[in-house]
């Protein structure tokens, strides 16, 4: 039985002489990285895995419910002068800043209650991510040594993201804005620092004022969906050439390098998404997560909801059903990568590269008739 009580009190003392070379001050050293406490339950929360993987319709009725639209329609009109000032001087609008507060916390109600320090120490003491928890926790050490925040008012997620908007330590230090003029940068208690800081994380990341992120669209019988792909990119008018339209016929939206995403293959809906898509993308990497924000800023907006089905019968497949399609891709000679059971780019190419040779339509969305189709001898 490995006492991880004196493991982690060995560490702390061993990092912290780490922490004064980095320039840390010996009293924060003292007072905060000395009081660090192993937290067990971090490390349970980093390894769970859940076994299924979450359909894009599953994910979104949950992130657009009609009650998180509700909220953030009366967050952006309690917090219109905050809001609206992080927009005129970041480019950003006032919708998707909300949004993303709602995205990443329900609007403040639910920002974690671990201690940043905690849970980093915890981190970078059991190992698997031991570099990038050291820097990250480095960060926040420096950000109670510029006197933002006192450590004990320093609370996240298990994972170390922090406050309103789940800034990890690292992103703070280099976006958080001081907006309310005190002197301190407070993405746990300042609503106009919350959504500046916001909104300048978008900006930096290559946000396009007075672009939309994208729309839905509507694509013609014979794409080729091996198209819909993140490298490829082109203008408006070129997709429309093709003959991509938005729903009921109205123009495309100007865009210069838009590309298609459909998230449930051939039978869902289809997006034309630009740059500020990959903008949100920057701050969590997954397209179900950017296309929540993004419709879930058009509806707080008063927008509508998309409007083609999702192809709800299809059943999600296992993390051990996605390691065995993708073993069985690679047995074929459809290089999918390493079996992992996570659906990557590789993985992706390999299943539309099989569709393609069984006369299928080649989207490249595993489900289980893909997997059998493969499994059969």
């Amino acid at each position: 039985m490995v006492d991880h009580a004196a493991g982690f009190a060995a560490w702390r003392a061993a990092f912290s002489a780490q922490a004064l070379e980095a320039g840390i001050q010996p009293g924060t050293v003292r007072s905060v990285l000395g009081q660090a406490q192993w937290q067990p339950r971090v490390v349970e929360l980093d390894r769970a895995q859940p076994e299924f993987t979450r359909t894009p319709w599953s994910y979104l009725d949950n992130a657009v419910s009609p009650q998180r639209i509700a909220q953030g329609q009366a967050k952006l009109a309690e917090h219109s002068a905050a809001l609206e000032a992080a927009a005129a001087r970041y480019g950003v609008p006032a919708t998707l800043i909300t949004a993303i507060w709602g995205m990443e916390s329900n609007y403040g109600s639910n920002f974690g209650t671990f201690r940043t320090v905690d849970a980093l120490s915890t981190l970078a003491y059991e190992g698997r991510r031991r570099t990038w928890a050291q820097a990250e926790l480095l960060a926040a050490l420096r950000i109670v040594d510029q006197g933002d925040i006192p450590a004990e008012r320093m609370l996240g997620s298990w994972a170390g993201a922090m406050g309103h908007t789940q800034f990890l330590p690292s992103v703070f230090l280099a976006y958080a804005v001081d907006a309310d003029g005190d002197g301190h940068r407070d993405i746990w208690g300042s609503i106009p620092d919350v959504v500046a800081s916001t909104a300048h994380f978008l900006s930096r990341s290559g946000w396009q004022s007075g672009e939309p992120w994208g729309a839905e669209v509507q694509l013609p019988a014979a794409f080729d969906h091996a198209r819909a792909d993140p490298a490829v990119r082109q203008t408006s008018a070129q997709w429309e050439a093709e003959g991509v339209r938005a729903p009921g016929g109205q123009p495309l939206p100007p865009l210069g390098a838009a590309s298609i995403a459909t998230p449930a293959g051939a039978r869902g809906p289809a997006f034309l998404v630009g740059a500020n898509f990959r903008a949100i993308l920057r701050y969590n990497n997954s397209v179900n997560y950017a296309l929540a924000v993004a419709l879930l800023s058009q509806q707080i907006g008063g927008g509508g909801p998309i409007a083609a089905p999702w192809p709800r019968d299809l059943e999600p497949l296992s993390r051990t059903q996605l390691q065995a399609l993708q073993e069985a891709l690679n047995r074929k000679g459809f290089a999918a990568g390493t079996p992992d059971g996570v659906m990557g780019p590789a993985t992706r190419a390999g299943l539309r590269a099989f569709q393609r040779s069984t006369g299928s339509v080649a989207d490249g969305y595993p489900t289980l008739e893909m997997l059998q189709r493969l499994q059969a001898p």
